[in-house]
């Protein structure tokens, strides 16, 4: 598995937007070899986020990060930042999921 860790920087007044972005993002986008993603909002800062993507493997993720699909979802993101995003990304060498999401 392979994967990124991001750190976001809000733009000023602009969380619900980013939020309402992503989880559009999630809900409308399928992308091959996705396996998950995790959003966090600090405590420290609520206008910075980090975001966990997994992909079954470092082609997948390659493949993703270079498609038009992935630089459109990026711009508009991106519009919503006060900064550049700062990529972590990495093979994922350990971790488990019991996580059960219902949306009702």
């Amino acid at each position: 598995m392979y994967g990124t860790i991001v750190r976001l920087k809000a733009r000023a007044g602009s969380r619900s937007a980013i939020e309402a972005e992503m989880e559009r993002q999630l809900a409308e986008e399928s992308v091959p070899g996705h396996l998950g993603t995790f959003v966090y909002r600090s405590d420290r800062d609520p206008d910075e986020y980090f975001v966990s993507v997994v992909f079954e493997s470092r082609e997948a993720y390659r493949a993703n990060a270079d498609s038009p699909e992935q630089a459109a979802r990026y711009r508009r993101l991106r519009a919503l930042l006060a900064v550049d995003p700062e990529w972590h990304d990495g093979e994922v060498v350990d971790g488990a999921s019991r996580l059960a999401v219902s949306q009702g």
